[in-house]
């Protein structure tokens, strides 16, 4: 692989690195701003809690906004530029959030990091799938989903580490706010890469911009002739016939899958583990320091098995890597719930945990932002980037809205266990091994004009 574009892909999935930090780093800020500002009360009857909807859900309802309608700068300014304002959006979030004096105020600041997220889930693999090739796209995009977790490791060791520099009150406080730097580092990063070579010649630049483009990537000047040449061929080809709407019927497939994997990543429970990681362990056992330092090891975990997801995409395929993580969510979900039910080992409980995030990121988080990435043609990619990340977010939030509510409920065989939320998540798990098997298409070591002939349905 070339290392020029290497380097730039991987500017680009530092993105990823703040989308998994501001994801993770309100877990430290959970509890602390329940006691502070009172939040954990029902809204009226209803099983929603103020807390839910506006401290924990209110960034990933934000997260919706900025995937459902990140297509549009994307489509209209560049990939560069929506990444640049993406780290405007997580600077301005972080440093907000750190300073609210108030509920509703904080709940508006995380809605903008929340912005930033969705956004960025558009964006960057977008960007990285169209500088790289099929032999290395699925490496450099699923770099993305190695920075996203490696964000959730700093978090978890951040939030650690403060909790014991700082008092309680202010903690959670310096936790958001230490986003502001990594936020301010990315965008000054953001600058001084190149745009899409592809972009370019969708919005029918001059082929001197595009053939700059394809040079600060790397390409030596002949070379970027004949890409530049490669490139416009197979874009005439696949786009020649292309009524360019979404949702003209053209593309229903590709539509289809990135719904459903999109569903069942959440489906799983990986952002509810994430968020209420400290609260859940705590539920087992653990004192409130042992929850927070046991919540590093998710992050370790998930780290080092994001290396063999990223190792193995490109060699064993995608839907590969979806049988061996789907086998190991339905397993490590149900011994979870057994645990919680039996009132087995919180260490035992702990394992179970450790092997769902090693399968969710072997899986899923190896797979999901490589393969939404590849599926949508180049005209239409930005709009189905968001659609299939707008699905992705939409059930994240529902999900972190829904479980505050069964955590603290005092109802039925909910009360004081969470043990069937665990058995569900993994009941959701047997549905998405049956869709990998019967409908999931192998995406590897195709170039991205041959998946858009493949994927989309002819016009008649």
């Amino acid at each position: 692989m070339d290392k020029r574009i290497i380097q730039i892909s991987l500017t680009a999935a530092l993105a990823g690195f703040l989308f998994g930090f501001d994801t993770v780093v309100i877990s430290g800020a959970n509890q602390p701003i329940k006691e502070l500002w009172g939040t954990n009360w029902f809204l009226g009857d209803s099983l929603f809690t103020f807390h839910g909807i506006f401290i924990m859900s209110m960034a990933l309802w934000g997260t919706v906004f900025g995937a459902l309608f990140g297509g549009v700068p994307c489509d209209r300014l560049g990939r560069k530029k929506t990444l640049f304002w993406i780290g405007i959006l997580y600077f301005i979030s972080a440093v907000g959030s750190a300073l609210a004096p108030e509920a509703y105020s904080f709940s508006f600041f995380r809605f903008i990091g929340g912005v930033g997220v969705g956004a960025s889930s558009v964006a960057a693999p977008i960007y990285i799938s169209e500088i790289s090739n099929a032999g290395n796209r699925g490496r450099l995009t699923a770099a993305y989903q190695f920075n996203i977790v490696f964000g959730i490791l700093i978090a978890f060791i951040s939030n650690y580490l403060i909790g014991i520099l700082f008092s309680e009150n202010v903690a959670w406080r310096w936790m958001l706010g230490m986003e502001g730097l990594p936020a301010l580092i990315y965008t000054l990063m953001v600058v001084k890469i190149p745009n899409s070579p592809r972009w370019l010649l969708l919005k029918q630049s001059s082929d001197s911009k595009v053939l700059e483009a394809l040079s600060l990537l790397g390409t030596q000047h002949e070379e970027a002739k004949n890409r530049l040449t490669e490139i416009m061929k197979a874009l005439q080809e696949s786009t020649s016939t292309v009524q360019e709407k979404l949702f003209s019927g053209k593309y229903n497939k590709s539509l289809l899958l990135a719904f459903f994997l999109a569903f069942f990543n959440q489906l799983s429970g990986i952002n509810f583990i994430l968020y209420y990681a400290p609260e859940i362990l705590e539920r087992a056992g653990l004192a409130s320091g042992e929850s927070l330092f046991s919540s590093i090891s998710i992050g370790v975990i998930n780290l080092l098995f994001t290396f063999v997801g990223i190792s193995l995409i490109d060699k064993l395929g995608r839907k590969q890597l979806m049988y061996i993580g789907s086998i190991g969510y339905i397993v490590s979900l149900a011994m979870v719930g057994w645990c919680f039910y039996s009132g087995a080992s919180t260490i035992l409980l702990l394992i179970f945990i450790l092997v769902f995030i090693a399968s969710h990121a072997v899986g899923q988080g190896a797979v999901i932002w490589v393969f939404i990435s590849e599926i949508f043609p180049n005209k239409v990619r930005a709009y189905g980037q968001s659609w299939g990340t707008g699905i992705h977010w939409v059930f994240a939030a529902l999900i972190t809205l829904l479980t505050p509510t069964f955590l603290d409920s005092e109802i039925g065989v909910f009360k004081d266990n969470p043990w069937p939320i665990f058995i569900f998540f993994s009941a959701m798990m047997v549905l998405q091994l049956l869709w990998v098997v019967l409908a999931m298409p192998e995406t590897k070591g195709i170039s991205l004009e041959e998946l858009a002939k493949k994927l989309s349905r002819k016009q008649r």
